[in-house]
């Protein structure tokens, strides 16, 4: 296993990390709009668009997180045999093993996972006759992007909004057809992007009284 002294491993990852988080910045501005479109074409009601595009997000998230802890335990035994260094430098070893070699990602049944998930949630009472592979693509980039900030140190996550909830501005920007007076949320858009806890960007709700 090669490694890295302590000033090129946080000099890679914080370059990794910027391109990321640009990427997530893209995906919401471009290619969610893209994804509505396309659901359009089957539901009229841009309310429940923007409500299977939120869950997309989120389950591409959780699938991608659950597919990388499964890959990290298998390769952190693999590079354990060999590794001379501490608990603390494995674990940066792996990580960087990880980024490097994205093909251990199984993208595809991700994807699938993610699709069949929405496709039974209770959540999206939508027309039979809608499947959400229609925004498999959206779907795939966001799951190849939940997978890859899974390699940071810290970690990248988004987090889970719940209707109902009280708005924060630190985590939230109205949309334009808010009721910008109302306290609480009526629906999420897209989620915030978190690091520790801490707001990275901000994501996009619905506020109605």
């Amino acid at each position: 296993v090669k490694t890295c002294s302590p000033a090129q491993c946080r000099r890679a990852n914080a370059s990794r990390r910027a391109c990321l988080i640009t990427r997530f910045n893209f995906i919401y501005a471009k290619e969610r709009l893209d994804a509505e479109i396309r659901l359009k074409k089957f539901i009229c009601d841009i309310e429940m668009v923007q409500r299977i595009i939120y869950l997309a997000a989120l389950e591409s998230f959780r699938a991608a997180k659950k597919a990388f802890w499964k890959i990290k335990i298998s390769v952190k035994q693999t590079l354990a045999a060999d590794f001379c260094g501490g608990p603390a430098a494995l674990e940066v070893a792996v990580m960087n093993y990880i980024a490097c070699h994205k093909e251990l990602f199984d993208i595809c049944c991700c994807v699938q996972e993610v699709v069949c998930c929405m496709n039974m949630s209770p959540k999206l009472p939508c027309p039979p006759d809608i499947d959400f592979n229609v925004i498999s693509c959206f779907i795939r980039e966001l799951c190849c992007l939940a997978f890859s900030m899974q390699t940071l140190i810290p970690p990248l996550d988004v987090a889970f909004g719940i209707d109902g909830e009280l708005y924060s501005r630190s985590m939230y920007y109205r949309s334009c057809d808010s009721d910008f007076s109302a306290p609480f949320v009526a629906y999420h858009v897209w989620p915030a992007l978190m690091e520790n806890g801490a707001v990275i960007v901000k994501g996009e709700v619905v506020t109605r009284k």
